[in-house]
């Protein structure tokens, strides 16, 4: 039979123990500004905050066995998670201007949560629950001390969490994109899924998606550059993606080369479960040479944008929030078993 884990994490805050109760007291709900989305699932419950209440984050299920407003939340898993026991989010007063908030899990790994606890999960766990106390500490004070830096293995779930990346007819609702390019030779979209809680203004989103790109699609740009010359075609550069127009939930980008006239629609549809972020395309050549770049550049154009999608999903920040996917490996919490 497995031992029971013994796992605890805290951090010491230098405000009285109800401001920190108050922060305990919206975890789960729309506007938690603790639990680390969007680089982590969301936690969510089927009510308010309440015993009985019953959700989780992900594949890792709950429900409410314990909660002291201001003070105090215990959540004991399913069974079917495979933990058997509880953990805990509470605040301890240390004075009447500090408190110490700590989250303690005590639960017995069984079934295949006997391997991927040490394998995975553990660090998962501790590197999600440092992230939590991170935006507590920001929350109370403006800043952090020293954020949490994701191991290899954290970010590998992180990536394994990412919402897929999928093909979609170009919406609708991006009427800045529709009739921008007169008979286009090439028009598709692709689609992606972000948790609450990620920025839902389309230029930050065109901004990580068109002004940080992941480092292949950097190469392939440059590579572009260097093979597109000889041809007589514009060599291109940041110029391409600057912002024509906006509104509220879309950014019209693009700009017009000798041989094609490029459009590129991000298009934002938040409501209360997430956010879709929806990238668009047109293009229409204006010569022979254009007409024969985009026939190559259709072959390896869906996969550069998905490319592109997926990278800014992991790295756009939430709204006055840390980057979705911090760096690299280290254990700051205090761990028994």
């Amino acid at each position: 039979m497995a031992a029971t884990v013994h796992n605890t994490h805290d951090r010491a805050l230098p405000v009285p123990a109800a401001e920190a109760g108050r922060l305990v007291d919206r975890i789960g709900a729309a506007d938690d500004s603790l639990w680390p989305t969007p680089a982590w699932m969301p936690m969510r419950f089927d009510r308010p905050l309440a015993v009985g209440a019953d959700g989780g984050h992900g594949p890792i299920r709950y429900h409410v066995t314990g909660y002291e407003p201001g003070r105090r939340v215990e959540l004991t898993f399913h069974p079917r998670t495979g933990l058997i026991g509880s953990h805990i989010l509470e605040v301890e007063e240390r004075g009447p201007h500090a408190c110490l908030l700590r989250h303690r899990l005590s639960a017995r790994p069984v079934g295949r949560m006997r391997l991927l606890w040490p394998a995975l999960v553990r660090v998962c766990h501790d590197t999600v629950i440092e992230h939590l106390l991170d935006n507590a500490e920001r929350a109370v004070t403006g800043t952090v001390a020293h954020p949490v830096r994701y191991p290899w293995r954290a970010r590998l779930a992180v990536s394994m969490e990412s919402v897929r990346v999928r093909v979609v007819p170009i919406p609708i609702a991006a009427t800045l994109l529709h009739d921008s390019v007169h008979r286009p030779d090439l028009a598709d979209a692709f689609a992606l899924r972000v948790p609450p809680g990620t920025t839902t203004d389309p230029q930050d989103w065109a901004a990580a998606i068109f002004r940080n790109p992941p480092r292949v699609v950097v190469a392939l740009l440059r590579l572009r550059n260097r093979l597109v010359t000889p041809l007589g075609i514009e060599r291109s550069d940041a110029s391409a993606f600057d912002t024509i127009t906006r509104s509220d939930r879309e950014v019209l980008l693009g700009t017009d080369a000798s041989h094609l006239t490029f459009r590129a629609s991000v298009l934002v549809e938040p409501d209360p479960d997430g956010t879709t972020i929806t990238v668009a395309t047109l293009a229409g050549t204006r010569s022979r040479s254009g007409r024969a770049y985009l026939a190559a550049v259709r072959l390896i154009h869906p996969l550069v944008v998905r490319a592109m999608l997926r990278h800014a999903g992991r790295t756009t920040i939430a709204p006055g929030g840390p980057p979705a996917s911090p760096g690299h490996a280290a254990d700051k919490a205090r761990r028994r078993g």
